[in-house]
């Protein structure tokens, strides 16, 4: 095949994100670069937002486009995103690969699924890429998940002791990296420390799995002594809750991800029994839009009891958890030319034509 006749290069354009507070991105710097020696076209939406400056995309090659351009690029361009698109209504021409949150029967997950269909654009969720040997998903923000959500409950914890319980932890920027996020935390358990004369015990139930590790990693690295941390897998939940011993902890990650109805591990009855130590829940799988850090269980007695419940912790550390969430990505997107043949791709198609089609009829509209 000569140069005349050549294929012309896919062209993935990474747009900007718009969801408050997120810093992350789908494509890094290195993984652009990946993309481009591998011959396709970047263009990277210029974005004030994101953890890497836009010159950090310029000088390894990418086209510089402005904020919120993939509204008008051409149908053939992939659109690579992170999270959900802003809530418009306007029928969708483009291949989406992103988180959309529209597959589990949330609130509005109609409107937002059917802008697909309507435009003829397809959407290729990321939470759906799976191996289909294995049935696992081929990239995921767990451990970074995992990570910060133990950050922001060790700092709470660390709070709590130092401030009235009518004074609730202010909200949280995004770290510049680990190690700063690292000493910051350490830094408020050892003032915690001095006030209460101790360091917390702490619960990480999904201990075995990428959220679960990356939970243990930070209170270990944190300064917290490994006999303080209760690590729990499928093996010690089996004979179901409510556990003793999350009211018996200061701390409980939760790090499972839910595909059936199970017994609480936790209940507001249980926390109800007197001796209750357990001050702060970090639910690490929660699909919440809540902005604030922590959020006050009214009704108890004694200390009072914060849960953590955000979709956005990874961003804490966004360059760390975007450069290894893409890294774990780029074998993916490089076969993005070809991606209806690929089973990766071509999986998460077929699920959304099958999403597709329990649309209600009005909705495609």
């Amino acid at each position: 095949m000569d140069s005349n006749t050549a294929m012309a290069p896919t062209i993935i354009h990474l747009r900007h994100e718009d969801k408050p507070l997120e810093h992350r991105s789908a494509l890094t710097p290195t993984t652009a670069k990946a993309l481009l020696d591998a011959g396709y076209t970047v263009n990277v939406e210029r974005s004030p937002a994101r953890i890497f400056d836009d010159d950090e995309f310029s000088s390894v090659g990418c086209s510089l486009v402005p904020t919120g351009s993939w509204r008008e690029a051409p149908a053939d361009h992939i659109i690579v995103g992170l999270k959900e698109l802003p809530e418009e209504e306007f029928p969708l021409k483009h291949v989406h690969v992103q988180f959309a949150h529209c597959y589990k029967g949330s609130g509005g997950w109609e409107t937002v699924l059917a802008r697909f269909p309507r435009g003829g654009g397809a959407l290729l969720d990321l939470e759906f890429l799976q191996d289909p040997n294995t049935g696992r998903r081929v990239a995921a923000f767990g451990y970074s998940a995992g990570f910060s959500g133990s950050a922001l409950a060790l700092k709470n914890w660390a709070w709590q002791q130092t401030h009235p319980a009518t004074e609730p932890l202010p909200g949280v920027e995004s770290y510049p990296n680990e190690g700063a996020l690292i000493a910051d935390i350490k830094g408020a358990l050892e003032a915690a420390r001095a006030k209460a004369g101790r360091l917390p015990r702490v619960i990480v139930i999904g201990a075995l799995g990428r959220c679960g590790r990356g939970a243990v990693d930070m209170c270990l690295k944190a300064g917290i002594p490994d006999d303080h941390i209760l690590k729990w897998d499928m093996e010690e939940t089996a004979k179901g809750g409510p556990f003793q011993e999350i009211h018996e902890s200061d701390i409980f990650v939760n790090c499972i991800y839910l595909t059936s109805k199970i017994p609480h591990f936790v209940n507001l009855e249980s926390l109800k029994k007197p001796g209750r130590k357990l001050t702060v829940v970090c639910d690490v799988s929660a699909d919440t839009t809540n902005p604030n850090p922590t959020v006050p269980v009214e009704g108890l007695e004694g200390e009072p009891l914060s849960v953590i419940s955000i979709d956005h912790l990874p961003s804490l550390l966004p360059r760390e958890s975007s450069e290894a969430f893409s890294n774990d990505l780029l074998p993916y997107l490089l076969k993005l030319n070809d991606w209806q043949n690929d089973p990766v791709w071509a999986g998460a198609k077929k699920l959304f034509d099958e999403k597709v089609k329990t649309l209600p009829k009005d909705a495609l509209n």
